[in-house]
């Protein structure tokens, strides 16, 4: 079972749904869809202190993020589910981001906790405390272990909202790479592992002004449309038909994240100085 729900899987493999029917979240949302597999529910393995998860959306949304960065434009907001299993999926152009995407989402927009999925070198000393007190929990890209991948779908099986970056690292140059598999795969096999869940997937498109972002640098984020997961569920659900819904949704969100760049590059071209008559 291990190494079937690890993300770097052989082509014939495709991790089943990793969820008993004793949850306190499967109590409440529905029953396991026909043919899926329960299995036991993950230990916690972060959580959303009281005491430092409010302190921190506090200090960036009053102080370290007006008082860094320039002009702050955000766009579709409107498309922010305030209830529900979401995962947020956006680009990866620096460590700002994860400052970032709370003051655009979370807690003063939504009134929702955002929940990051970070890779293990992050969670480690002082700041890997920190980051398993504020929501996120770690995901080792190279051996994923079951334990934390578990932990992810038990998230979305309980109606929270993840933020998952689909291109994995950092990238500074403005397109989209090559995504990785992982979240398709993880949004597949919750919605698979019940009917009806109704996960949604937001692509995000972060810009800087500035490759490196310094002091006072301009930023852009905007929030596409909803992806529902559900359209992707249907009819026969062996793992090689999942790993395939998987492949094409990956496709279909990255498909989308290239139309907001290329939505915001034109319009950038459209206003520059360069392009008046």
């Amino acid at each position: 079972m291990a190494s079937a729900l690890r993300l770097s899987m052989k082509s014939s493999e495709f991790p089943e749904p990793s969820f008993s029917e004793s949850s306190a979240a499967e109590s409440k949302a529905g029953a396991i869809a026909p043919g899926v597999r329960p299995l036991t529910i993950a230990p916690a393995l972060s959580h959303c202190s009281p005491v430092l998860t409010p302190l921190a959306y506090f200090l960036g949304q009053r102080l370290v993020v007006p008082a860094y960065f320039g002009n702050i434009t955000i766009t579709g907001q409107q498309h922010l589910p305030t209830a529900g299993p979401v995962i947020l999926a956006p680009t990866h152009r620096a460590r700002w981001d994860s400052i970032l995407l709370p003051f655009a989402t979370g807690r003063p927009v939504t009134g929702r906790d955002l929940r990051f999925m970070v890779t293990a070198d992050e969670v480690k000393g002082l700041q890997g405390w920190f980051i398993r007190r504020l929501g996120g929990f770690a995901v080792n890209v190279r051996r994923p272990t079951v334990a934390s991948l578990r932990h992810g779908i038990d998230l979305l099986l309980g109606g929270e909202m993840l933020v998952i970056y689909p291109e994995g690292g950092i990238y500074r140059e403005d397109r989209i790479h090559n995504l990785k598999p992982g979240l398709a795969r993880m949004a597949v096999q919750a919605e698979a592992a019940r009917s009806g869940l109704g996960l949604q997937i937001l692509p995000v498109d972060i810009f800087y002004g500035e490759a490196y972002p310094g002091w006072r640098c301009p930023v852009q984020i905007h929030i596409g449309a909803p992806l529902g997961v559900q359209g992707y569920i249907h009819g026969e659900d062996s793992p090689e038909v999942l790993k395939t819904r998987a492949q094409q949704l990956s496709k279909d969100l990255r498909s989308r994240l290239e139309a907001m760049v290329a939505s915001r590059q034109a319009i950038a071209a459209a206003s520059s100085p360069s392009s008046s008559p």
